[in-house]
């Protein structure tokens, strides 16, 4: 599968991976798969299925990067 990194968060999609960064390093820290989009524009957010198995709302950050599933 192609895969593209991108800053924005917007317009997500169900399948696409977020990999959020360390401030200091900017290497991953945490990275899990869009299970559920929920919202539009700005106010987008997303149910996430994390590498650990646990799922949370995300609402996201500066320290996030998309990486869409292709």
């Amino acid at each position: 599968m192609d895969r593209t990194e991108e800053d924005a968060m917007l317009n997500a999609t169900v399948g696409d991976e977020i990999v959020i960064g360390t401030t200091t390093l900017d290497v991953p820290r945490r990275r899990g798969r869009i299970v559920e989009v929920i919202g539009t524009g700005e106010r987008e957010h997303y149910r996430v299925r994390w590498e650990d198995g646990h799922e949370s709302l995300y609402f996201p950050g500066p320290d996030a990067h998309l990486v869409r599933a292709r």
